[in-house]
């Protein structure tokens, strides 16, 4: 039996679900998927709900510049940082409205001198577990 250690953040969103924020396993650390919710609040960055909750307008780039945040926090908190990401799959519910702008937001976080530069997969979904447009599962190493 491979032996993991749970993690979870007391600064990134509360886990949706019965999963931990990341499981570390070795060296590597594995995220669960992050949305760009805020902690101990309802509140979606760059999400405009209707009187019924539905999504009335969404920001892209807010969420990104979310999940990110929220990402950095979840590795900080597991003993690890952003330099170490070597993996990322992206969940994206309008891949045709959002891919541009979230890959540039992409490229200007992970990729460059000094940045990550992980392997990547992105997928379009029809819907994620809250009202948000965009999630990312992550594979970090441990120093």
């Amino acid at each position: 039996m491979v032996e993991s250690e749970r993690v979870e953040s007391h600064r990134a969103p509360e886990p949706v679900g019965a999963y931990p924020h990341a499981k570390r396993v070795g060296d590597l650390l594995f995220l669960s998927g992050l949305g760009p919710r805020k902690r101990g609040s309802r509140e979606i960055p760059g999400v405009t709900l209707d009187a019924a909750g539905n999504v009335s307008s969404y920001d892209i780039e807010a969420q990104c510049r979310s999940v990110f945040e929220n990402v950095r926090m979840v590795l900080e908190d597991a003993g690890t940082s952003w330099d170490r990401i070597v993996d990322v799959t992206v969940f994206l519910t309008n891949m045709k409205a959002d891919f541009a702008a979230f890959n540039r937001l992409y490229a200007e976080h992970f990729a460059g001198p000094g940045k990550p530069y992980p392997t990547r997969t992105t997928v379009e979904v029809t819907a994620l577990p809250t009202p948000i447009a965009i999630e990312l599962k992550v594979i970090a190493t441990m120093p």
